[in-house]
């Protein structure tokens, strides 16, 4: 996010400690569950790519006596069209009231890929990952690392912070952290840490489900501080649906079907 008025520098991000409940494992240990993790990752991110969802994005300026102020909102439809593609459809987008801050390029690229991270086999060499300890979150033991990237590249976003990894399921459950990147030289971008949470859909992976934001950006103005809400919600696998590749017209089912349909 980008202040209207003046330039300013990011503040630096500080990871919250971990702390291990149980021996750590060995370095070797450690390896391999990064290496299983980032597999699962690789299975998952497929996945997610074969359903459908709702996002509802709620981004408000809030003011130094915490009253909320200026909004951004839009809800849209991830879905397929009828040749196979996937596409995002805007369901709901109010009139933009944001007077302190403007969403640039980045803070896009960060609710598209940063905020829902997915750190796959494809890129756990972008990154270095440092075993923190064992945790419990919600009842479920989860194996906590620190993530940062090792060298950014132009145009690139990445995730800074901390995955908490299923210790069964071997998948991302939660992050805490920030987007970054390298930004133009005198850039006003500020990015807020942010905490998503997964839920376990259809039984086997875990999806984004909520995204939370609540910081204080400091640009050289003064602060603002902003509250971010993604909700990802109604997910839906596509392959029951891809009978409309085929090119038939399609009209409404018949309140009552002749036939069930099969599972």
């Amino acid at each position: 996010m980008r202040n209207w008025l003046c330039i300013g520098l990011a503040a630096a991000f500080l990871l919250p400690a971990a702390q291990a409940s149980k021996e750590a494992p060995t370095q070797a240990e450690i390896s391999t569950i990064i290496a299983k993790f980032a597999a699962k990752e690789s299975d998952f991110a497929r996945a997610r790519e074969n359903y459908t969802y709702r996002q509802s994005m709620k981004i408000q300026e809030i003011d130094a006596d915490g009253r909320p102020g200026g909004k951004r909102e839009m809800v849209s439809d991830i879905i397929f069209t009828s040749d196979g593609k996937r596409t995002e459809r805007v369901v709901r987008a109010p009139v933009d009231s944001l007077r302190n801050i403007l969403i640039t390029p980045e803070d896009e690229q960060d609710l598209r890929n940063v905020q829902p991270f997915v750190l796959t086999t494809k890129d756990i060499d972008k990154y270095l990952v440092r075993y923190l300890g064992h945790e419990t979150l919600d009842e479920i033991g989860c194996y906590a690392f620190a993530v940062k990237p090792k060298k950014m590249e132009p145009g690139e976003r990445y995730f800074e912070g901390i995955v908490w990894v299923d210790d069964r399921d071997l998948q991302i459950v939660k992050t805490y952290g920030r987007g970054i990147g390298l930004l133009k030289k005198h850039s006003d971008n500020q990015f807020p840490k942010f905490e998503t949470y997964r839920e376990q859909i259809d039984g086997k992976y875990w999806f984004p489900t909520y995204t939370h934001a609540d910081s204080v950006l400091n640009f050289q103005s003064g602060p603002q501080r902003i509250r971010l809400t993604v909700r990802y919600e109604d997910y839906k696998q596509f392959k029951g649906e891809a009978i409309i590749k085929y090119g038939d017209v399609v009209t409404e089912p018949p309140a009552k079907p002749a036939e069930p349909k099969k599972p």
